[in-house]
């Protein structure tokens, strides 16, 4: 599906990019309604100070529908947008300062629904090649943006189940001082197992949703540490309690 696009990338991502089509996805989505919003999400693969990563934002805590869950950059489609590529691109320049230019695109995934939202999403799946500081956009609407390693994705003692109240119970992680469950847990686990990065893990710990804006536990490089590997590669950026969005300190 990449052909020529593949030059120097990790082998995990190739064998993601490989079996895009046949994505493992652990529960059957529904049928899309016709009102379903098109959307779609940058899934942003890199190489980090800790090894390879993948980028996620916070939404703010003060949203009206999916306030203070960790996600994917990404949004519904604008007028002039070339879909799915361009909103996911528009999005993550706007949420978390990527720089188009700066990312190689490599896939679409297939479109997923989400009926609590009636957005039909398109996963997008991308390559950094030209790393930058991660930025909070709007504040109003990002909270945070981290580079989470997939290394503590994979880590089994980061893994467990999230049960909502109404009864769902899915995957989750807990990683760069967030709880990551619902959509976006349910494919990061898909991508780990078609990336062949997952690891076995125990699927009994079943926890309760934690409230909005509750924090996991706290991880080496999430920010609380001030050793020369976090100072010297920002990987996570969080805005001002007021005034404009801030960025991290630059890479010495």
């Amino acid at each position: 599906m990449i052909g020529e696009k593949d030059d120097g990338l990790p082998d995990y991502l190739r064998r993601l990019v490989r079996s895009a089509v046949d994505l493992p996805l652990r529960h059957s989505l529904p049928r899309p309604s016709a009102t379903a919003r098109r959307s779609a999400v940058l899934i942003l693969f890199g190489e980090g100070p800790n090894g390879p990563d993948v980028l996620l934002i916070e939404k703010s805590a003060h949203l009206r529908s999916h306030a203070g869950q960790p996600a994917f950059p990404g949004g519904g489609v604008d007028p002039g947008d070339d879909f799915p590529v361009g909103t996911a691109l528009r999005e993550a320049e706007e949420e978390a300062g990527i720089d188009p230019d700066g990312v190689r695109v490599l896939a679409e995934l297939p479109e997923l629904y989400l009926p609590p939202s009636d957005r039909l999403v398109v996963p997008v799946v991308a390559w950094w090649d030209d790393p930058r500081e991660v930025t909070v956009g709007d504040p109003h609407e990002v909270a945070r943006v981290a580079r989470v390693p997939l290394a503590d994705l994979t880590d089994p003692a980061n893994r467990f189940r999230i049960r909502h109240p109404s009864g769902y119970v899915g995957p989750a992680f807990s990683v760069a001082d967030m709880v990551v469950w619902g959509f976006t847990a349910g494919l990061l686990d898909a991508i780990l197992d078609s990336a062949g990065l997952a690891r076995p893990w125990d699927a009994t710990d079943v926890r309760p949703l934690p409230p909005v804006g509750a924090r996991a536990v706290t991880l080496p490089g999430s920010g609380d540490d001030e050793d020369e590997d976090d100072a010297a590669a920002p990987t996570v950026a969080d805005p001002p309690p007021d005034g404009p969005p801030t960025r991290t300190v630059s890479p010495r």
